[in-house]
């Protein structure tokens, strides 16, 4: 059987992950050798994204000054997008899920698998529950979903900067399948049995990020942020075992677990703001509109979600680091509060 891939989101992480995906397919031969692209159409200098993309094979917006595969297809339109996939790998914000997957339904292939490489959590509006990315896309397309998650940040990853990455799968097969489209000798892949552990970490991540963003900001040393990352990890690893038994303690010791912590506390845009909202005073909304280019910053979102579930079950004293950022983001909390209130 040919297999087809689909990428679904086209920021800066999807059009690092398109350069490998569109080069690996080629180099197996059950792989159908064009990978078309999901683009949300925008102008930029008066032409359509997607027209720049397939005439340049070059992201300008988002991926400046790397080069896509000529087989990688831009597509502004979703359906068309995923037409005869039978492997949709996701990379939109989280927030965006929903509405993909809804207009996805009853139209993709009954033998499709889909992989996220997504990092967040869909909580309910009553804040007693959440859902999995995976689960999502799961339950609403009625397929299996591996994830995929590291420490991977993107602009490193398209530069082909030595580094790794954790797929947790539920089937071995599709496991083995996606670590086909994804391992290099550059972007080296080991594959789990732990799908939620996965997720769950690169979700959490973010929000422990701010915390060093908002150390970094105070100039409070090293030493202080060597202990917000050694605690955010605690508080990881106890909300995904206490939500889920069968978290196994390795996969925070994997490329998804303390290595993308490390990461995404040294580097990354959540970070990155954080640190800005202690030297400018400006809020994280307004920071992520002058920085981010049109990127989303999770931390900020994934730390509310986290703090509606933790009080709608009381259980914010147990989780202070996690409960302490999300008051200085939203209740403007004083930042020198991370090291006071933990």
């Amino acid at each position: 059987m040919t297999e087809k891939v689909a990428l679904i989101g086209s920021g800066n992480w999807g059009s690092a992950v398109a350069k490998i995906v569109g080069r690996n397919v080629q180099n197996f031969p059950h792989f159908n050798k064009e990978v078309k692209m999901w683009v949300f159409e925008e102008q930029v200098d008066g032409q359509n994204l997607t027209d720049i993309i397939n005439t340049k094979h070059e992201n300008v917006k988002y991926l400046p000054g790397i080069k896509l595969p000529d087989n990688v297809i831009a597509c502004s339109e979703l359906k068309k997008t995923c037409d005869d996939a039978t492997m949709l790998v996701f990379v939109v914000p989280h927030q965006f899920v929903a509405g993909v997957c809804e207009q996805l339904k009853g139209r993709i292939s009954p033998n499709c698998k889909a992989i996220s490489l997504i990092k967040g959590m869909d909580v309910q509006e009553s804040g007693h529950g959440f859902r999995l990315i995976s689960d999502m896309i799961q339950d609403s397309l009625g397929i299996r979903s591996c994830v995929l998650s590291g420490a991977n940040i993107a602009s490193e990853v398209a530069e082909e900067r030595f580094c790794e990455t954790t797929i947790g799968y539920r089937n071995l097969e599709d496991g083995e399948l996606f670590k086909q489209i994804f391992h290099t000798p550059k972007f080296r892949v080991n594959i789990v049995d732990d799908v939620v552990g996965v997720e769950l970490c690169g979700a959490l991540k973010n929000i422990v990020a701010i915390g060093g963003g908002l150390v970094d900001g105070l100039k409070l040393g090293d030493n202080t942020k060597a202990a917000i990352i050694r605690i955010g990890l605690y508080e990881m690893r106890k909300f995904a075992q206490m939500f889920y038994k069968d978290v196994k303690d390795e996969t925070f010791f994997e490329s998804c677990g303390v290595a993308d912590l490390i990461t995404t506390c040294a580097g990354g845009r959540n970070r990155k703001v954080a640190e800005a909202h202690v030297t400018t005073g400006k809020s994280f909304d307004q920071l992520e509109q002058e920085m981010l280019n049109g990127q989303k910053l999770q931390g900020t979102s994934t730390a509310k979600d986290m703090f509606n579930i933790l009080t709608k079950k009381g259980l914010c004293h147990e989780f202070p680091l996690m409960t302490v950022i999300y008051r200085i983001c939203y209740e403007d909390l004083p930042p020198i509060r991370i090291v006071e209130d933990i």
